[in-house]
């Protein structure tokens, strides 16, 4: 099989994206945080290991929640009817996004909170 050329992977991985954010509520959800988030991280004037903390959390949550879409596409397209291995996969799959956003909002009260209290 020929090895595919760097920017059709490129493209590949655009049109992912856009079908990601077009078709996942989750997704858009995650977004307009991520979209408050730095609005707030520019308001409160984030040192570098703070937008670099931030960042990896957007990009944590962000990226678990498409690996949980694709997890779930997969599924449903392997087993069209419910069946409980299945629901254990995609339960699994939702419960990593699940963790990793709640240590993410533990993540940003931490940055968030004592700016917050400063300000009051």
């Amino acid at each position: 099989m020929p090895q595919q050329k760097l920017y059709k992977a490129f493209v590949h991985a655009f049109h992912g994206l856009g079908s990601f954010f077009r078709n996942d509520r989750n997704g858009r959800i995650h977004f307009l945080a991520a979209i408050a988030v730095i609005i707030a991280g520019i308001i409160f004037g984030l040192s570098a290991v703070e937008w670099c903390l931030v960042m990896l959390c957007i990009a944590g949550v962000t990226g678990f929640e498409m690996l949980n879409h694709a997890l779930e596409k997969f599924c449903d397209a392997v087993h069209l009817q419910t069946h409980p291995l299945i629901k254990i996969v995609k339960d699994v799959a939702a419960a990593a996004v699940l963790w990793w956003a709640i240590i993410s909002v533990v993540i940003a009260l931490f940055i968030f909170l004592p700016k917050i209290i400063a300000i009051i």
